[in-house]
C-alpha cells in the first residue's frame, strides 16, 4: 500500500518561502498523480496543487497560482511544493495525497493515501 511522508513545514515571515517535500513508497510512484491539500483550523481541507504521473500537467487553486510550484522527481519518489511569497492566509497543515485519477485530482475522496501532514505557519 502507498505510504506518504511530508516534511519541510515551519514558521516563516510573510513574503518568505518554504519548500515542502512528500516521500512516496509502497507502489510504483510513476503510476500516481500527486496532490497537495491544506487545512486550517475550523476549515475544510482544500485542494492546493496537483501534478500528473508523467510530470507533464500541473494545476493550482487560484489563490496560489503564480506563487506555488508543484514538481516531482520520479527517480526519488518525491513530490515537492515550493511556496513563495507566503501570506498569513496560507497558514495551515499541508497534506500530500496519491491518486490514479488525474481528471479528479481536486477530489479528496478519489485519493488512495494521505500523509500525516506538515504544519506551515506564516506570521506578519
Amino acid at each position: 500500500q502507498v505510504q506518504l511522508t511530508e516534511s519541510g513545514g515551519g514558521s516563516v515571515q510573510a513574503g518568505n518561502s518554504l519548500k515542502l517535500s512528500c516521500s512516496f513508497s509502497g507502489r510504483p510512484f510513476s503510476e500516481y498523480t500527486m496532490g497537495w491539500f491544506r487545512q486550517a483550523p475550523g476549515d475544510n481541507r482544500q485542494f492546493v496543487a496537483g501534478i500528473d504521473e508523467t510530470n507533464s500537467l500541473t494545476i493550482y487553486r487560484a489563490s496560489v497560482e503564480g506563487r506555488f510550484i508543484i514538481s516531482r522527481d520520479n527517480a526519488k519518489n518525491t513530490v515537492y511544493l515550493q511556496m513563495n511569497s507566503l501570506k498569513p492566509e496560507d497558514a495551515a497543515a499541508y497534506y500530500c495525497g496519491a491518486t490514479k485519477q488525474w481528471r479528479l485530482v481536486k477530489v479528496q475522496s478519489k485519493y488512495e493515501a494521505w500523509g500525516q501532514g506538515t504544519q506551515v505557519t506564516v506570521f506578519s
